[in-house]
């Protein structure tokens, strides 16, 4: 009896918890996803409205235009990541007894530690280009990591 009520309230409690993630997620609005090449390549056609771009990609960095008076959008963002290792080794006391002798290293420690830090940068620049009608007419990119 004791077994199948702890089953219930298990069960009991995962449906609530579902249930209230289905709520919270209700008046949650949608996270924007990251500003990725696949993501303008999917996301971007020629021909698409310049207020749909804004919809896909946000606003622009920059916005030109060329000796025609044609628009230029250009989306420029940069990433940084930092990795910090730390390495080390420590070498502990060891001993063996036999016949009734003791002989070995008995509280010896030593070691080295060491702290690794690298850094990376990446770069995405895009640059959207419009035709007079105000449509997509090329897109272009250039990504680096350094």
């Amino acid at each position: 009896m004791v077994r199948v009520m702890g089953v219930t309230l298990a069960a009991l409690a995962t449906v609530a918890g579902v249930a209230d993630a289905g709520d919270a997620e209700k008046g949650k609005a949608e996270a924007p996803s990251a500003f990725t090449l696949g993501v303008v390549q999917k996301e971007l056609r020629s021909g698409m409205s310049q207020a749909e771009v804004v919809e896909r990609l946000g606003s622009p960095n920059i916005l030109t235009r060329d000796g025609t008076g044609r628009e230029a959008w250009v989306y420029d963002r940069v990433s940084s990541e930092i990795e910090i290792s730390n390495a080390g080794v420590r070498v502990g006391g060891a001993g063996s007894g036999a016949g009734g002798t003791f002989a070995g290293l008995v509280g010896i420690s030593g070691g080295k530690s060491t702290k690794k830090v690298r850094s990376s940068q990446r770069t995405l620049t895009v640059v959207v280009r419009f035709s007079d009608s105000g449509t997509v007419e090329s897109v272009s990119w250039h990504h680096s990591r350094f």
